[in-house]
């Protein structure tokens, strides 16, 4: 049964602000790669950390939602971990 989720990526764009557009499609395209269904894309923004997450001061968050079946969110976590470009993500069922 698929499931709405919402997952928040948080991306490095050191060096690459030009291409960010790019880079969030290329995310979502990966999503989809899995399985997942994508909906929705909602660029936050680039934000300060509240303090250096792995020696990173900032990143540009995006917002996907998607539907998908709950053993995709372990497909997905695990292809984007070996995305340089990916610095954070996290998962929740809407």
């Amino acid at each position: 049964m698929k499931r709405n989720y919402e997952g928040v990526i948080v991306l490095n764009t050191t060096g690459r602000e030009s291409d960010v557009d790019q880079l969030v499609q290329e995310i979502g395209r990966e999503i989809e790669g899995e399985g997942a269904s994508l909906e929705q894309i909602d660029q936050i923004g680039h934000k300060e950390f509240a303090y250096n997450a792995r020696k990173l001061a900032a990143g540009h968050y995006v917002n996907y939602h998607f539907q998908a079946e709950p053993s995709v969110i372990e497909k997905v976590q695990a292809r984007l971990k070996l995305n340089g470009a990916v610095h954070l993500q996290h998962y929740q069922v809407r």
